[in-house]
Parts: structure tokens; sequence; C-alpha cells
């Protein structure tokens, strides 16, 4: 069996200059290319903002020998630009390596919010772009029992309808083995034309941090 890779690397770009960043390794063997990550966030416990550089390639799409995939990481889940402009660069799949856990003090309270709101935006954005979204998280606790994170897994694949189809549990390593059919990408674009829709000639405001 051969296979194309997404995997997760720290790159050291140069002395005090790193990325978070994501390799796509073709069934062949051969390094398609590097996805740096975009949005760096500042949350408790990661302190990403002191170590990562934000990404500055932009938002690339792959071309494997399985089809065309776009690889974005953890925080940039919650973009829809940055899944838009993967859709609109051709992506079949949309693949978002992640580390996202809840805190000990706030679970009981947050924690089934937080992960509904995860696991709804991704959903999200299959059915805006008519695409297969992949959501890779890792399982396990890490630091302190009082002070630590513990990453909540639930890794699934949505369909171009927003469908899960496949999901892991939250505390096992596990691995997802999904169909992804274009055809169905196809048939659901040609219902929910909403790529055909976009009124481009309208959207130049999103440019603005905020519209006064």
């Amino acid at each position: 069996m051969f296979c194309t890779i997404v995997g997760s690397i720290f790159e050291k770009r140069s002395a005090g200059v790193y990325h978070n960043t994501a390799l796509v390794i073709d069934a062949d063997g051969s390094l398609l290319g590097l996805y740096r990550k975009m949005h760096i966030p500042d949350d408790p416990l990661y302190f990403e903002k002191f170590y990562f550089t934000p990404g500055d390639l932009g938002f690339r799409t792959f071309d494997t020998r399985y089809g065309k995939i776009a690889a974005l990481i953890c925080w940039d889940q919650w973009y829809p630009e940055a899944a838009r402009l993967a859709a609109l660069s051709g992506a079949d799949v949309l693949f978002y390596p992640t580390a996202i856990g809840w805190h000990p003090a706030e679970k009981q309270q947050y924690g089934v919010a937080q992960h509904d709101a995860w696991r709804t935006i991704q959903r999200s954005h299959a059915i805006a772009n008519g695409i297969y979204v992949a959501a890779v998280n890792r399982v396990g606790f890490e630091g302190p029992p009082d002070r630590g994170l513990e990453f909540w897994g639930a890794s699934f694949v949505a369909d171009p309808f927003g469908q899960v189809v496949a999901e892991a549990s939250h505390d096992r390593e596990e691995i997802l083995l999904v169909e992804c059919n274009r055809h169905r990408i196809e048939e659901v674009r040609r219902n929910w034309p909403f790529l055909r829709d976009r009124r481009i000639d309208a959207y130049g405001p999103i440019l603005n941090r905020l519209i006064d």
C-alpha cells in the first residue's frame, strides 16, 4: 500500500525564526512542499506567538497521487477565509493537523461546548466549500494534573455535505480510513452552488481589519 503523508514539524528557518509547519510527502516519497501556519494564537499553555513566525507561503494546495489536497494547521481551522482559498485553489480534501484540548479547570463547565464549536466550524468549512474536511487531533494529557492540557482527540472526516462519515474516540489513538469520492463533491456543488453564486464584486471590504 502506498500513501500520501501530511506531517507536522517544528521548522527552524534560521536562528530565532521558526515556523509551525506541515510537510506533504507523496506516495513515491517525494516532498511536494511545505505549508507554514498562517494564524498564530496566544492561548494559555501554548505560547505560540513566542516561538513561531506567521507563515509566508500562503494557503497552498498540493497535487498528490490520489487527489489535490490542502493542509492547514490547528488555529487556522477557525478562519473561513483560509478554507475558502484552499477550495478555490482546487483542493478536494482539506486536512487540519491539530493539537487542541481542555484545561482541567474549564472542562466541566465549558468542555462540551468547546468541543462542539470545534467540530461545528470544520463541518461548516466542508459545507460552505463543498469539499471533504479531515480534522486530525491528538489525544492524551500533557503537563501537571491541575495545570496541563487534556487533548480531546475525536478526529473526524466530514463529507462535502458536512456529514461526519467517520470519527475517532476522545481517549485512544486510532486510524480512520475513509473513502473520499470526487463524484460526491460534484454532486453537492451542483445542488448547493455556493462557489458559483459568490458575489466577488462585492467582497472588497473583507480585506479591512474592521469596517467602521
